[in-house]
């Protein structure tokens, strides 16, 4: 959440955020309300005060009548206290992150700036063949079975694709584990880190309260919610690996932190009817590989721009085209001071499609979260935290699928998954 002194001082800022991001928070109601709690706090803590005073007074008689004055007054501003800051609460967390100076404004995906693109979008001299059809021609997916099985958005994953998953894992751990790489990287963005990712296996669930404070639990309806044990499964690693340092108070040369974390990904895909019925790109599960990065404020943004480099280079080791992608106000996380998107290209659909997200969400998360860092002079201050996608498993299987298809069927694998493999071609057996 945003600090309420920022919001003071920014509110016109505040105020442009809420209405380019196309929510509907009321920000003076805010500031009232807040002028209200802050008022009402001082007549309480005085009367409280006045009560400490009298309880050493010699006149008892009128020292009583008073006590009970002040306790009937304490009630009374304690209940309008209480129902003044629940009103103030809510509208705290309903306000999102005010964005980056250079994002796009705009209302939906259709203001979105394609920032640069790396490789050509393949064209083939054969009818091109979907992953669906690939995925069946090659006993690779099974999503006929998995239909029997689980109902709709299930597949099986069999053979060499879940010989490429482990590839894909086996690539991404060993380079953002291996501090040459990563420095190589941080490098060409500017990042003056060099230091590694800590490879992380995190939990699938979590409780609802802190899924709240990472501001991903809302729609609760995309989200498989256990109400009886309030357990929440996660949609990504970094629900998990957000809150590792929850009420921690971090020391600055530790800065930044960087995780990547491997793990199952569970959506309801509630407000998605219709869309991607078929295949593997839109499903309730699938495993994911995802990075999550802790910094000073100062590091930030150049956190981020580490992220997407890094995103660019796992996507130049597959070889498969993509465009990075400037996401506008309108099509943003609530969280997001700036996102940025890879999309690859897929050439049974002759368009770029979103595997990749890259969130700087500022300090918004950590004050939720209560997430600080201790400067070299012992002040206090909270983390700024980005989360960015490594791979999605089934969304970089069907790039991947696609775009090395060969003229007979099969499938050529990238040379930089092959020392995984152990083969470099998939045909049909």
């Amino acid at each position: 959440m945003l600090d309420i002194n920022f919001i003071k001082e920014h509110k016109d800022e505040v105020i442009q955020a809420v209405k380019n991001k196309n929510k509907n928070v009321d920000v003076d109601q805010l500031l009232s309300l807040d002028d209200k709690r802050r008022k009402l706090i001082q007549e309480i803590q005085a009367l409280r005060e006045e009560r400490n005073v009298l309880a050493k007074s010699q006149d008892r008689e009128s020292a009583q009548k008073r006590g009970r004055e002040i306790k009937d007054a304490l009630k009374g501003l304690e209940s309008t206290r209480e129902e003044v800051e629940k009103k103030y609460n809510i509208l705290m967390e309903s306000l999102p992150n005010v964005t980056h100076p250079n994002m796009p404004i705009g209302q939906d995906e259709s203001s979105n700036v394609v920032l640069r693109k790396w490789g050509e979008p393949s064209h083939f001299d054969f009818a091109v063949r979907d992953h669906i059809e690939l995925g069946r021609m090659l006993d690779m997916i099974d999503i006929e079975t998995a239909a029997h099985v689980s109902g709709n958005r299930f597949y099986y994953l069999k053979n060499a694709a879940v010989m490429l998953q482990w590839a894909i894992i086996q690539l991404v751990m060993h380079s953002l584990t291996n501090q040459t790489i990563v420095g190589d990287i941080a490098r060409q963005v500017g990042n003056p880190s060099n230091r590694p990712f800590i490879p992380v296996l995190p939990p699938l669930m979590m409780k609802s309260q802190v899924m709240k404070m990472m501001d991903r639990l809302d729609p609760i309806d995309d989200r498989y919610y256990f109400e009886k044990d309030d357990l929440v499964l996660i949609g990504s690693a970094e629900h998990t690996l957000g809150p590792y340092y929850m009420n921690r108070v971090l020391a600055q040369k530790d800065l930044p932190i960087r995780m990547i974390g491997y793990s199952s990904a569970f959506r309801r895909e509630a407000g998605s009817y219709g869309k991607d019925m078929k295949g593997i790109l839109r499903v309730h599960h699938f495993d994911k590989l995802e990075m999550e990065s802790f910094s000073t404020d100062e590091q930030g943004e150049a956190e981020q721009d580490m992220l997407v480099g890094i995103q660019e280079y796992f996507m130049q080791q597959l070889e498969i085209p993509y465009q990075v992608v400037d996401i506008c106000s309108g099509d943003t996380g609530k969280p997001d001071y700036r996102q940025i998107d890879i999309e690859a290209w897929v050439p049974s659909q002759k368009k770029y499609r979103e595997t990749h997200s890259a969130d700087y969400m500022t300090d918004f998360q950590a004050r939720r979260l209560n997430i600080r860092y201790k400067t070299a002079r012992g002040k206090k201050k909270f983390v700024y935290m980005n989360d960015a996608t490594a791979f999605a498993i089934g969304r970089i299987l069907i790039a991947l699928m696609e775009n090395h298809q060969q003229a007979d069927g099969s499938i050529r694998v990238p040379s930089a998954l092959q020392k995984y493999t152990n083969f470099d071609t998939i045909k049909a057996s």
